[in-house]
């Protein structure tokens, strides 16, 4: 709870002040760390309190506001992790397109349609007509229950909430790094043809593509470890057979909201060096890190120019050290 509430409103703050890595995705990342602060503050504090106690000693309000933050909460971290991999996705392998979609509207539409579906799929569990909110005697917490009628939509949530955003992180990264590794095959045949520096060439592009690698491994494995496993345990084992497994799955999503700061910001070194500007109270730099100087979407007249570009079209070859600026600040 402590790493998540400073970890996600340093990051706030960095993204909100520091011009250089304020872009599209700042955008959906603001959303994301939003979500796990009220994650943090809210929840936590209640989940600690049934860990100490045992029960649920805070009322009936409580017990059904709590889980309503809750479900809705990961809901909306799990739509914001699938925008910025769709928004990753048509920054590489459909540039074109990339301006006309991703205008200070449209942002903003995508950041309410992530919050408003995620707890408008609640509001039917809230209101007692698909499952209800109330004491689970097997979790010993507040949570969705079965309702009058034997229906209950926890089932439905979990496998919707991760196998939608599941597949799409898969298949947005799939094409993704497709894309990337066709552009290296090219930049290597061009390699070959021109001797001079060539063996320098290679190697920064086999370091390139393991840094890729790594960091859509990392993504997506975090996305696993964290989500996976309270997605079966909720489907399988609805009785609570294997509390231990049950306690483990919890924290492990607890563990998401602390956790998502160190894939998506730490890993890049724009946004360290934003957080040590915030740190040591130093002038944030006025300059953007977004293609063509344009934060939100703004064409410019060096969109045509920028590394994104050439990767998308994949059709002439970048040199090396465009291909490594692409690695650091567009992944």
């Amino acid at each position: 709870m402590i790493v998540g509430l400073v970890g996600n409103l340093l990051t706030i703050i960095a993204l909100l002040r520091c011009p250089r890595v304020r872009n599209v995705a700042a955008a959906f990342i603001i959303s994301l760390c939003a979500a796990d602060f009220l994650f943090c503050a809210v929840v936590l504090p209640f989940a600690a309190s049934r860990f100490i106690t045992d029960s649920w000693i805070h009322g009936d309000i409580l017990c059904r506001v709590v889980p309503l933050v809750r479900y809705g909460n990961v809901g909306v971290s799990l739509l914001c992790i699938a925008m910025i991999t769709i928004n990753r996705y048509i920054m590489i392998a459909h540039y074109g397109v990339y301006t006309k979609v991703y205008k200070p509207f449209w942002i903003a539409c995508m950041i309410l349609f992530c919050w408003a579906l995620s707890f408008g799929m609640q509001v039917p569990t809230f209101l007692g007509y698909w499952g209800k909110y109330s004491y689970d005697h097997n979790l010993r917490t507040c949570s969705i229950t079965k309702d009058s009628w034997g229906r209950s939509s926890k089932t439905a949530l979990f496998m919707i909430g991760f196998v939608i955003p599941c597949l799409i992180i898969v298949a947005c990264y799939a094409r993704i790094f497709w894309v990337v590794h066709s552009s290296e095959s090219r930049m290597r045949k061009h390699a070959t043809s021109n001797s001079t520096g060539k063996e320098k060439r290679e190697s920064k592009t086999k370091r390139n593509e393991w840094r890729i690698t790594k960091m859509v491994l990392a993504i997506f494995l975090s996305f696993l470890l964290c989500y996976l496993p309270i997605t079966i345990i909720k489907v399988c084992d609805e009785n609570v057979r294997f509390p231990v497994l049950h306690v483990i799955s919890y924290l492990l999503l607890y563990m998401s909201a602390c956790i998502n700061p160190i894939i998506y910001v730490i890993m890049n070194h724009q946004y360290r060096q934003a957080y040590k500007t915030i740190l040591l109270c130093k002038r944030p730099r006025l300059s953007s890190l977004t293609p063509g100087g344009s934060s939100y979407g703004g064409k410019s007249k060096d969109d045509s120019k920028t590394m994104v570009s050439q990767v998308s079209i994949a059709m002439t070859p970048v040199n090396n050290k465009d291909f490594t600026d692409l690695a650091d600040r567009q992944l």
